[in-house]
């Protein structure tokens, strides 16, 4: 497996174009994000990931994590590597600066977990679990909580997790049933016992940190059935004593470590709590209303979700691009010199560069746009909140999934090479392939875009949207058109098409949009480039951008047809005869 070299200039030219950081820095609650703060960061973290993280990709991904008597190991180096990334302060990037944090926007932290994520995805999903902690507890949590628990998970001496997932209950949050029990008297009266187990807990069990706080859906006694009925709750590894030490263990464990398909650095973890009947926890926010505290931290994870896709993407494509280098074979076809060149000198490997390059940038822009819609949403435009939101389902789902192709793309630039594991290019695939699953699988995010986020408003959010990339692409005629089509898929889906319809052609649709917003963030970045900004990125950049609004963009307008034909088609067979 090659180094991680960070793309260091072409995230600082998505963050300044894309998200739009010197307008950001302007408010005064992000003044801090001055230009020559952002290089700071962007270059320090780069350099950090490449030199600490990087090189335990592989040995993570060959020894993984492993349970030991109740406790999860990891190879030699992670420990170290942790510890110098708390000491460092790159995990306080956006959070409060009354918690000890840097009080930076969203779009710097998202940037830290780019290039950790690039750099090593599996260890990386540690600090990106412990940011939703933090989100939670700062919105839902008491001044208690957030006095006690805060500062720790902010500086990353603890981590955090999120519990959902039940054998019984997949993405049906509301079928679950861990049970949390009023205590009335004793040392914990004005607590709850919990009871149940977890499955698929990214991080549940580890000693890096030297805390981890679980965040526990459950229910209470005679709580509403389904969604209606579930609570939050904080239930940590060790109890603290009255002057925030760590106290006793909690009556929680990890059962077994998942064997998965890929991330085996990450453990993915059955958790069970309460087995002796003494798992204690405290809730958060109001009774019953687990799920809204639960989702403040989700939408900012899907961001950081879909920024897998980019990381996967950057790491695949720098990986195929050395061996395309060094890899000689054959001459040039037509070519009066019969001597062997390296393959990246064939037209067809080529094309597979260009379009994982391109593929990989275009992510990053429709990223950073996002996380700047976020930030401003932050400062209470609503107006950029909303549309912030409408482009989460995007980032995550088309990124996610071209995340995918560009690996898949790079095991195919090695050959036979790619299929053999010494050369780490089918890591980069086997890691890739959570990520559709996370935070709600694809289909999840698709069915959000058509049956919620198109409603905003409406439907007047994702018009002015399209609107506006109409207006910016008068001279592009390819994305222009995408644009329009995507404006009339979402008018025939809000007037005529029924649940079954929008929910049969939510998945090309919401490709059809992220590729628009992509091409559009893409082709800013292309103008601003010829405006004199990023000159180490003039060569490329027209070229990359170029490739993708006259090849991607095309094909994603031929999407339309999916996402308009309706149901009826997926409903001519019965179940049995689809199935059997």
């Amino acid at each position: 497996m090659t180094s991680y070299t960070p793309p260091t200039q072409d995230q600082l030219l998505a963050i300044k174009v894309n998200a739009g950081i010197g307008e950001l820095a302007q408010s005064e609650r992000f003044a801090a994000a001055e230009e020559d703060m952002i290089e700071a960061i962007v270059q320090g973290v780069g350099d950090f990931a490449a030199g600490e993280f990087a090189p335990l990709n592989r040995i993570g991904d060959l020894e993984g994590a492993k349970l030991e008597n109740g406790v999860v190991r990891l190879p030699d180096g992670y420990e170290a590597a942790y510890h110098n990334y708390v000491e460092q302060g790159w995990n306080a990037i956006a959070s409060p600066e009354e918690f000890g944090g840097q009080g930076l926007p969203f779009t710097l932290a998202c940037n830290v977990i780019e290039n950790l994520g690039a750099a090593n995805m599996a260890f990386t999903l540690l600090p990106m679990l412990s940011v939703g902690a933090i989100e939670a507890i700062e919105h839902h949590g008491s001044d208690a909580q957030k006095a006690a628990y805060m500062p720790k998970l902010v500086s990353g001496e603890w981590s955090g997790t999120m519990n959902l997932t039940e054998p019984q209950a997949g993405s049906d949050v509301g079928a679950l049933r861990s049970t949390a029990t009023p205590i009335d008297d004793g040392e914990h009266a004005g607590q709850y016992l919990i009871k149940g187990q977890k499955i698929y807990i990214t991080w549940g069990e580890h000693e890096l940190a030297k805390n981890i706080v679980h965040l526990v859906l459950a229910r209470l006694p005679g709580a509403p059935e389904g969604s209606r009925g579930i609570s939050l709750f904080l239930v940590p590894k060790y109890h603290l004593k009255d002057d925030g030490s760590l106290g006793n263990r909690n009556d929680l464990r990890c059962v077994s470590i998942e064997h998965k398909l890929g991330i085996n650095a990450s453990p993915t973890c059955v958790m069970s709590y309460g087995d002796n009947d003494e798992c204690i926890g405290e809730l958060i926010g109001a009774e019953n209303r687990g799920l809204a505290a639960m989702f403040t931290m989700m939408n900012n994870a899907r961001i950081n979700v879909g920024s897998q896709g980019v990381q996967i993407a950057e790491r695949a494509t720098q990986q195929a691009a050395h061996y395309a280098k060094e890899r000689v074979q054959s001459s040039r076809a037509g070519s009066p010199d019969r001597t062997p060149v390296a393959i990246a000198e064939h037209p067809d490997v080529r094309r597979m560069l260009l379009r994982m390059k391109s593929l990989t940038e275009a992510m990053r822009a429709l990223l950073y746009y996002t996380t700047g819609q976020t930030d401003r949403g932050t400062l209470g435009d609503e107006a950029a909140s909303q549309r912030g939101e409408v482009l989460v389902p995007m980032i995550k789902a088309w990124g996610t999934d071209t995340g995918i192709d560009v690996a898949s793309i790079g095991v195919q630039i090695h050959g036979g090479m790619g299929f053999v594991e010494e050369t780490g290019a089918a890591q980069h695939y086997r890691d890739a392939r959570i990520a559709p699953i996370y935070e709600g699988t694809n289909g999840i995010q698709a069915a959000d875009l058509v049956t919620r986020k198109l409603g905003f408003e409406n439907g007047e959010v994702y018009a002015a949207l399209m609107a506006d990339i109409i207006r910016d692409a008068a001279d592009e005629q390819a994305l222009k058109a995408l644009a329009e089509e995507c404006a009339e898929i979402a008018l025939w889906m809000r007037d005529d098409a029924t649940l079954d319809d929008k929910l049969a052609g939510s998945v090309p649709f919401c490709t059809m949009s992220a590729i628009a917003v992509a091409g559009w963030q893409m082709l800013l970045q292309k103008r601003a480039i010829e405006n004199g900004q990023a000159p180490a990125l003039a060569a490329t950049k027209p070229v990359t951008t170029r490739y993708f609004l006259d090849h991607v963009v095309p094909e994603a307008a031929g999407l339309k047809a999916a996402a308009t034909s309706g149901a009826e088609l997926f409903y001519s067979l019965t179940a049995e005869q689809l199935t059997g």
